[in-house]
């Protein structure tokens, strides 16, 4: 279990006062609360806005000691024409305090705009501008790439030359591949239906639970999409998987992770 986390995305959604809070908690307590229902929690403010230090802080002190937070980096790192540009956004992302995370830290997503095209000589360029660690403390890099050209193997080689993950995500919407580029896995799930009161059918949640097994236990599982084949993934040893309900019919996603985190635990 140590090496699969469940999650959603955030902690402040509204509708979640009525599907998954409990009646009359106080916001204040809303990522206590959170944090005992799932394992992990992606963040998505990070992206809009620069937290302090003390925000780290505070979160860190909110949740169990087990307990992982995914960072979405800063939208001013990937949002630009030229991302060999990004250096100086970068390290004001990752110098905004991280490490006050200490080892709830997990890995860092850099998502990229649906509009940027693959181009190999900018992209690497940008890879070696992500550091290697915060304050001594080694980081783990995912890329979440939203446009098709980014669907050949010279980008999967790139990933994988740099140790960056790859997010596979289920949505109809970008490009799904679950190609192996890093010694951790990256998934986030977009398909869930409002009309499913776990967001997916429970032989859906199974496989999700099933496949994570599968990846944490150093394999591959069969039946799913990939890219050229997957020659030079990497070795099939034990990996940590990173599981998130992100969007979708959202008022779902903590129903959806509970009830992948009860398959893994049956």
């Amino acid at each position: 279990m140590t090496r699969i986390r469940v999650g959603i995305g955030g902690w402040t959604y509204e509708p979640w006062r009525e599907t998954f809070y409990p009646e009359k908690l106080p916001a204040a307590r809303e990522l206590a609360h959170a944090s005992r229902q799932v394992t992990a929690i992606e963040v998505n403010g990070t992206y809009y806005s620069t937290m302090t230090p003390k925000s780290f802080e505070r979160w860190f002190a909110e949740t169990p000691d087990d307990f992982m937070f995914s960072l979405k980096a800063n939208r001013f790192a990937t949002n630009r024409r030229v991302l060999a540009e990004a250096g100086e956004s970068i390290q004001r992302f990752i110098g905004s305090g991280l490490a006050r995370l200490e080892h709830k830290l997990g890995p860092v997503l850099w998502q990229f705009a649906p509009t940027k095209k693959f181009d190999p000589a900018d992209f690497e360029a940008f890879l070696k501008l992500l550091p290697a660690d915060v304050e001594g403390r080694p980081l783990r890099h995912v890329l979440d790439v939203r446009n098709d050209s980014f669907m050949v193997p010279q980008f999967l080689q790139l990933a994988r030359q740099y140790r960056a993950a790859v997010v596979f995500t289920d949505s109809p919407d970008y490009p799904s591949f679950a190609n192996l580029t890093a010694d951790f896995v990256y998934l986030r799930l977009m398909n869930a239906k409002s009309d499913i009161p776990t967001g997916y059918p429970p032989e859906v949640l199974a496989s999700f639970a099933d496949c994570a097994r599968t990846w944490a236990d150093g394999g591959e599982p069969s039946g799913l999409p990939l890219v050229g084949g997957d020659a030079g993934a990497p070795a099939s040893t034990p990996r940590d998987v990173f599981m998130f309900m992100i969007n979708g019919a959202k008022e779902r996603a903590p129903a959806a992770a509970m009830g992948v985190l009860a398959n893994l635990k049956a």
